[in-house]
């Protein structure tokens, strides 16, 4: 059985779209589909619904079997050290899911899928995500199926965003897609598009990626599946 590969990106806004744009097309030549974690707001006063150049290419990408995934709602906002949505009580996490999922609707990108800032999420947050509508839910240590609750197992190797991005963890997250990949799991790269513009870091991931290819692997996006394919409960 071949394990999957799921590329996902970050941070992606007007001063890094050029950088994520051109990692797609690297991706694109190897058959590869992406991930794209969205959030309304981000730090530096960025604000999605003002950026119609990066809504209309993140639609595009879309349609041209990308995944569109919720990534928080107001980073900026968020006045603890950990992630957006790792410590909200359900009511807080609730009026943050509601004004994201409105926004992302009136922009046409409006998704069922979940990944929080630093990917860890609260019980409260954990509770009120299928009231909301979502159904799954991309987290550190596994992808959870939210209307079935089965969670598959799988590790996220990030860089940036709550990850390190030193030489020495890019070489540890190449070895670590390898040995995921060899043993047909489903291998889970991550990486900050304000990253993407380092070329160091941006070899690191392509070498990840074709190394999980070599083995392999089949390329897949974050997305909630019409009949079940989570086969190891949490």
């Amino acid at each position: 059985m071949s394990g999957r590969l799921i590329v996902s990106v970050s941070g992606i806004c007007d001063r890094t779209l050029e950088d994520v744009a051109l990692f797609r097309r690297l991706l694109e030549e190897r058959g590869v589909t992406a991930s794209f974690l969205v959030a309304p707001r981000l730090k530096g006063g960025y604000r999605l619904d003002r950026d119609g150049s990066t809504v209309d290419w993140l639609a595009e990408q879309r349609v041209r079997g990308d995944a569109i995934v919720l990534h928080g709602f107001d980073q900026a906002a968020t006045k603890t050290r950990r992630g957006e949505f790792s410590t909200f009580p359900a009511h807080e996490a609730n009026l943050r899911l509601t004004a994201a999922d409105r926004t992302l609707e009136h922009l046409g990108l409006r998704t069922r899928l979940f990944a929080a800032p630093g990917w860890t999420v609260s019980h409260g947050t954990l509770t009120v995500l299928p009231r909301n509508g979502f159904r799954l839910l991309a987290g550190l240590t596994g992808i959870t199926d939210l209307a079935r609750q089965q969670t598959e197992r799988a590790r996220v190797l990030g860089i940036g965003e709550g990850f390190l991005s030193e030489p020495w963890w890019c070489r540890t997250l190449v070895l670590s897609a390898e040995r995921t990949a060899r043993r047909s799991g489903v291998v889970r790269v991550a990486v900050a598009a304000r990253h993407l513009r380092r070329p160091g870091i941006r070899q690191a991931m392509l070498d990840a990626i074709d190394l999980a290819l070599l083995h392999s692997c089949v390329p897949a996006v974050y997305e909630w599946p019409t009949r079940p394919f989570l086969t190891r409960a949490a």
